[in-house]
């Protein structure tokens, strides 16, 4: 009898956490979520920024606001798991930062992109934006995420 029920638990257990990865994987969890979701993204997160100088805390524990879930993409044939983040809700043309998650949650990268604010409506965000990269990423996985960032319909 303990034994079936310690198989019950088991699998249950199994099963809960594979809904959670699976959510997670299928883009059913924002970039603001990631962290709590699992503790491998934590885990890969925190090995991405930690000897990074500078950064604001909504980056490095990915505590912005993020009003998009995140989606499953392709690159050189992996797969990522990829989402925006913005500092504040009205300030997500300013500092925003786009990340993406291998699949296999074992890399992570990241763009922090900052416009200077008071930009006139007439100055285009593309021309004044900085970017800082995060966790080396390649000209691909950069591209990738220039990519996200320009599926925004406010940024031109």
């Amino acid at each position: 009898m303990k034994g079936t029920l310690y198989r019950a638990l088991a699998t249950a257990l199994l099963v809960g956490g594979s809904t959670t990865a699976m959510a997670a994987s299928d883009g059913q969890v924002r970039v603001n979520q990631l962290l709590a979701s699992d503790p491998q993204y934590q885990k890969t997160w925190h090995a991405v920024v930690e000897k990074v100088e500078r950064l604001p805390d909504w980056v490095l524990n990915l505590s912005g606001v993020s009003e998009q879930q995140m989606s499953a993409v392709s690159e050189d044939g992996d797969k990522y798991l990829v989402g925006p983040l913005c500092e504040a809700e009205q300030k997500c043309l300013n500092k925003r930062l786009i990340v993406a998650f291998s699949w296999d949650k074992d890399d992570a990268y990241g763009m922090v992109v900052e416009v200077p604010e008071g930009l006139p409506t007439d100055k285009t965000p593309t021309r004044h934006a900085e970017y800082r990269w995060l966790g080396e990423p390649d000209e691909g996985m950069q591209t990738l995420l220039k990519e996200q960032l320009k599926r925004d319909p406010n940024w031109y």
